[in-house]
């Protein structure tokens, strides 16, 4: 980069403030990551038929038995009896049963990188007029400022 000033040129009124010239360079880098991943399970079990059967009985009787004959011969007859009965009956059974497991996993990783690289020349001044005696006496930016 080179930078001069130059003082009072004497007879013209005009002084010369900065001048300045040079060239730059620059470098863009970017960088973008991303990482993820996602992990699921489902497990199912399911029994379509279970049944449970039981049945109970029970059966009691009591009797009395009196028989009797009379005229001629006499016949006389007691019995006394007593009957129980009981059963019981349990069933369990299962129709089917059915069971399922799944498990997923997924990983993703990404990388974008970005360089940019740029060069530039430029040049800039400023000029600054001042004024000559009989031309208004007032100070103006000329053109090469802006």
């Amino acid at each position: 980069m080179s930078d001069f000033e130059t003082g009072d040129t004497g007879d013209t009124g005009t002084d010369y403030g900065h001048y300045e010239a040079g060239h730059e360079s620059g470098e863009l880098d970017q960088l973008h990551q991303a990482h993820g991943s996602e992990a699921d399970a489902q497990s199912q079990f399911g029994v379509y038929e279970q049944d449970h059967h039981s049945a109970e009985s029970t059966a009691f009787s009591q009797g009395h038995h009196v028989e009797y004959d009379a005229p001629a011969a006499v016949h006389y007859e007691s019995d006394d009896y007593t009957n129980y009965s009981h059963s019981a009956e349990v069933d369990d059974h299962v129709f089917a049963a059915e069971g399922s497991e799944s498990s997923h996993q997924a990983e993703f990783s990404e990388l974008d990188a970005l360089e940019q690289k740029f060069d530039a020349a430029f040049a800039k001044g400023t000029e600054f007029h001042t004024g000559i005696e009989g031309a208004g006496g007032a100070g103006e930016l000329g053109p090469a400022s802006s």
